[in-house]
């Protein structure tokens, strides 16, 4: 797959996650990013209940959640649809996902990470998150694909062999 960030890629440890990439990948065409466009829900249905497509606002910088899959509502307990990122419950994660989502919009690659739930009935879960970059002119970030599975913690250590989890983000270096 030309333009693939290996290094990032062997670092996705959700399965869907990993499905996700590719086929944004794939929609890029060789391209830095792909356009809202060049995504077709139907190619991706077994994705969609975890899938949000945040909208980025300029001056200032803004991110607002345009669609949230069901997944999203039943860890939040509401629909976060027309929610800013910035109204959304982040507990003491706050800095941790404006920088991330700062991160993909200026630099127009991809990010992913794993972080403990910020909500306070949900501690028990641990997010594996992707953030994907749009663009409208191929240049300036427009849209953010996201995908955020929520997984028990007893089940963390077999999928990432980590024994305790530690928060992590990174990014993809230059395709």
């Amino acid at each position: 797959m030309p333009g693939v960030d290996l290094a990032f890629r062997t670092q996705l440890v959700i399965p869907e996650q990993l499905e996700l990439y590719d086929y944004w990948l794939n929609c890029a065409h060789g391209r830095q990013m792909p356009g809202r466009i060049d995504i077709h829900p139907q190619h991706i249905p077994r994705l969609l209940p975890h899938i949000s497509l945040i909208d980025v606002e300029a001056q200032p910088t803004r991110y607002r959640v345009r669609l949230a899959g069901t997944q999203l509502y039943d860890f939040y307990g509401c629909d976060i649809t027309g929610f800013y990122v910035d109204d959304v419950c982040w507990g003491d994660k706050e800095r941790y996902w404006k920088a991330a989502y700062q991160r993909v919009t200026s630099q127009g690659r991809p990010a992913q990470g794993i972080v403990r739930s910020p909500v306070a009935n949900k501690d028990h879960l641990v997010q594996f998150w992707i953030r994907l970059p749009l663009s409208v002119d191929g240049k300036t970030v427009s849209m953010i694909l996201s995908h955020d599975a929520f997984v028990p913690v007893s089940k963390v250590a077999r999928l990432t062999g980590m024994d305790e989890v530690k928060e992590v983000e990174l990014e993809a270096a230059a395709v």
